[in-house]
């Protein structure tokens, strides 16, 4: 039987969000399959800390400082660029309930994930479709396939990524893919700021909102960022390329939808 092949040499990967969490534990496992990495974030002296970490394996990594509220500037900071892989990934909206969300809130996201996914994607688009190769990833949540409850505006906008991907999978030329990860409950700093408004919201402690959490996990646990960045990093390998136009939850199990 044929090993998969994972091998990403050669390849050059855009990670999103790439400072902190799931993005930065993406990175380092593109790039320990062979891929060069650029690292995207608004913060520079977290994407100093991650390219210094990437060199210091061995890879070639460097940073771009951007913020995906303004696609202008956006389009300025990356250039032209020459990426097959991209991965989109950024936090999610501020909790709340929808009914209580300003428009503004919902346009801002929308801006934040569908618009400057749709702005990246038409940049790395061309490298692609020249070398044959190209793999879109996007970072979205478990709430694509079952709503969470006090989190209506990111509900609203992750479902518009999947579908955008859905769409954009439709479209795009034999040899070019995309596909979306869903994290459940994962051990990142987004997680617990969430945990925090839940407590506040309920009046409850932290510790009784994360043992809930863990009591609707079958694995009881919280996911590890590189548990996310594994399955990523297979989707972008040559080995998962008859994958296309897919949500893939990695939740530990919890998400009771087949």
């Amino acid at each position: 039987m044929s090993v998969p092949n994972l091998d990403l040499s050669g390849k050059r990967a855009l990670v999103c969000g790439g400072s902190a969490g799931i993005g930065r534990a993406t990175a380092m496992a593109l790039a320990d399959l062979g891929a060069s990495v650029t690292v995207l974030a608004r913060r520079a002296d977290r994407l100093e800390s991650v390219v210094a970490a990437l060199r210091e394996s061995g890879a070639t990594a460097d940073a771009i400082v951007a913020d995906l509220d303004d696609r202008d500037a956006l389009v300025s900071a990356v250039g032209p660029g020459r990426w097959e892989i991209l991965v989109n990934n950024t936090g999610g909206p501020p909790a709340g309930r929808l009914l209580e969300a300003d428009p503004d809130a919902l346009s801002t996201a929308f801006g934040r994930h569908v618009l400057a996914a749709q702005t990246l994607l038409r940049i790395v688009l061309p490298t692609m479709q020249e070398s044959g190769y190209g793999r879109i990833v996007n970072v979205l949540s478990t709430s694509v396939r079952e709503p969470i409850p006090n989190l209506g505006v990111s509900n609203t906008i992750r479902g518009a990524m999947a579908s955008w991907a859905k769409s954009v999978s439709k479209e795009l030329p034999p040899g070019l893919t995309i596909n979306n990860v869903l994290p459940g409950f994962t051990d990142t700093e987004r997680l617990g700021s969430l945990k925090a408004a839940v407590a506040t919201r309920t009046g409850t402690s932290e510790d009784a909102v994360y043992q809930g959490w863990l009591g609707r996990v079958p694995e009881g646990r919280l996911g590890r960022p590189e548990e996310l960045a594994h399955a990523i990093a297979f989707l972008v390998s040559p080995a998962g390329a008859y994958i296309r136009g897919q949500s893939l939850a990695v939740d530990g199990g919890r998400l009771n939808s087949i």
